[in-house]
């Protein structure tokens, strides 16, 4: 048995069409959106609404962590823009939901990452494609359990839930051999991101559910530049499958 993982698509549609060749199944962790790209500021929804100097603006005062300040330059562009946000920004997601869920192939399993809006996400994927979120499922002899999203941060990305919400997911699952996620778990080497020089959140629950119940792997992606890419805990393999949006390349694992 072969699957490829992969996680931080972030609008790589034709790289995502390719990623299952090969593979008995692919496994999506998530952030399939493109909002802003921080190494190609005119990629993405915010450069398409309101400009590249704008989007060098934003990111130049997100990376110095003046959440404050991106906020109130934010709100003035969207006050500016003839369209009101919520409408503005689910255009551009469905356009590239559109994209990305054809773009998948048979069987494909997915879940949420932090940029990602699951409202929509059943509107797009065909039967091909299992969306999970808090949930298990068998693949060749071995149990894969899913939890979606992020953590709340100053960035406020679309979906970011509770500590509490996010424990529930992880303890619904029980014991599995595969632990998939978005996030990492909270240890500082998979949580730091060396270009952006700082720390992303990462879940002490997924730790804890690491700790107790021992699965084979725990798979996860959302830091771009992690300090380490993979490193155990306990009897766990720990691995970040890599920012599929630059690299086109995804994971495989392989029983």
């Amino acid at each position: 048995m072969r699957v490829h993982v992969v996680s931080d698509v972030h609008g790589n549609a034709e790289g995502l069409a390719t990623a299952g060749e090969g593979a008995d199944a692919l496994i999506c962790l998530g952030d399939l959106v493109l909002f802003l790209d921080y190494h190609d500021h005119a990629r993405g929804i915010f450069p398409d609404l309101f400009g590249v100097e704008n989007a060098d603006r934003i990111v130049e005062l997100r990376t110095a962590r003046r959440f404050d300040e991106a906020r109130e330059f934010g709100r003035r562009l969207w006050a500016e823009l003839d369209m009101d946000r919520e409408t503005a920004i689910e255009a551009a997601v469905r356009r590239q939901y559109a994209a990305m869920f054809a773009a998948f192939p048979t069987p494909t399993y997915a879940t949420y990452g932090n940029v990602d809006i699951p409202a929509l996400w059943h509107e797009y994927a065909a039967p091909g494609t299992t969306v999970l979120d808090g949930q298990r499922i068998e693949l060749g002899g071995r149990v894969f359990g899913f939890v979606g999203g992020g953590l709340r941060t100053p960035m406020r990305t679309p979906y970011e839930i509770s500590d509490e919400e996010y424990a529930a997911k992880v303890e619904a699952l029980g014991e599995v051999d595969v632990l998939c996620s978005h996030i990492p778990p909270e240890v500082p080497e998979l949580t730091y991101d060396t270009v952006a020089r700082r720390f992303e959140r990462g879940s002490r629950a997924l730790l804890d559910a690491i700790r107790r119940t021992r699965p084979r792997y725990a798979l996860f992606g959302h830091v771009h530049q992690p300090l380490a890419q993979r490193m155990r805990v306990g009897a766990t393999e720990c691995v970040n499958v890599g920012h599929f949006a630059a690299t086109g390349r995804p994971w495989a694992l392989e029983w």
